[in-house]
């Protein structure tokens, strides 16, 4: 079945010439709509959302946004095609083969959070190590297949909790569907790796498969910035809370949390959470950092506006 290009500046809604900031903007205000623990439709959100984080997770990368614009326009015209089953085997060009093992055996992955289209052009199904090499016509040392790598989209709400994920793949020698329950662990980092041991290429001369890597890509957050273990959010603040002092309920992964704020509180301030973040490994836990963004009206009525006018006057 071929791959079906996807155009994810129509995805985000915005034009190929948009911003790195237009584009988090746009990516900002449409997962907040589509986000599953907030829409009425929540299977069809999820869906949307997949689609809004894989178009973020390119043209949000300068890198890869780049890699898009130049085989994009020729995908349909074959300006882009995968590699041939068994590139980078024995007699192939070098290298790995990036959709599968050496030894020829393709792998299509479900369930990953990724598009078939993303995974060709940007993911990791690449073979490490282990044997696979091509027949010679003798009889050979029983060799290791090959171990494969693929991406695995994680939501920060299953690296805080733990979760499991059915995921299927096809080995493209068989056809034959496979499907597995992968286990999520809580504490999960970003670019750890989930083994699924035996599941990679097959052996030579009956030797031993080799393994299935899932390396864990955390999915885009409308709210949250991720650093190590630390939350970072965006926390707006009205000036007059800003100058006066106040307390601000603000959402967590672990449900709303009571910040305050003190009088005279200035534009990038950091207010810590301590113990709020990420959890690591044993009882380890990073810290949430709320950063102050006072907002002001961008439209005022007349008593408002006598009003601030008043305050001008008196700091003059």
């Amino acid at each position: 079945m071929p791959v079906q290009f996807r155009d994810y500046y129509e995805t985000l809604g915005v034009s190929k010439t948009a911003t790195q900031d237009e584009i988090r903007s746009a990516f900002r205000k449409l997962a907040r709509k589509y986000h599953p623990d907030v829409a009425a439709d929540k299977v069809a959100a999820e869906e949307k959302f997949k689609e809004i984080n894989e178009a973020y997770e390119v043209l949000g990368d300068p890198e890869k946004r780049k890699k898009y614009d130049e085989y994009g326009s020729n995908w349909q015209q074959g300006g882009f095609q995968p590699p041939p089953p068994g590139y980078g085997g024995a007699g192939g060009r070098g290298g790995a083969n990036p959709f599968g093992s050496d030894d020829g055996t393709e792998f299509h992955f479900g369930g990953t959070g990724f598009s078939d289209f993303f995974e060709q052009m940007f993911g990791n199904r690449r073979a490490r190590g282990g044997g696979g090499g091509g027949w010679s016509g003798y009889e050979s040392e029983p060799m290791r297949g090959q171990d494969v790598e693929a991406d695995l989209l994680v939501t920060l709400e299953e690296a805080f909790h733990g979760s499991t994920r059915q995921i299927s793949f096809r080995r493209g020698d068989s056809g034959k569907v496979e499907t597995y329950t992968v286990r999520i662990p809580k504490g999960v980092r970003e670019g750890q790796r989930i083994r699924l041991a035996g599941q990679g290429g097959s052996g030579a001369a009956g030797g031993s498969a080799g393994d299935l890597f899932l390396r864990v890509k955390f999915q885009k957050h409308p709210d949250y910035e991720v650093n190590g273990l630390d939350l970072y959010y965006d926390m707006e603040v009205p000036a007059w809370e800003a100058v006066l002092g106040s307390e601000i309920a603000i959402p967590t992964l672990e449900g709303r949390a009571k910040v305050k704020i003190q009088p005279g509180t200035q534009s990038g301030k950091h207010l810590r959470l301590p113990g709020r973040g990420l959890p690591g490994k044993g009882d380890v836990r990073g810290d949430f950092y709320a950063v102050v963004q006072v907002t002001v009206p961008t439209s005022i009525s007349a008593s408002e506006q006598e009003l601030w006018q008043k305050i001008a006057a008196l700091h003059k």
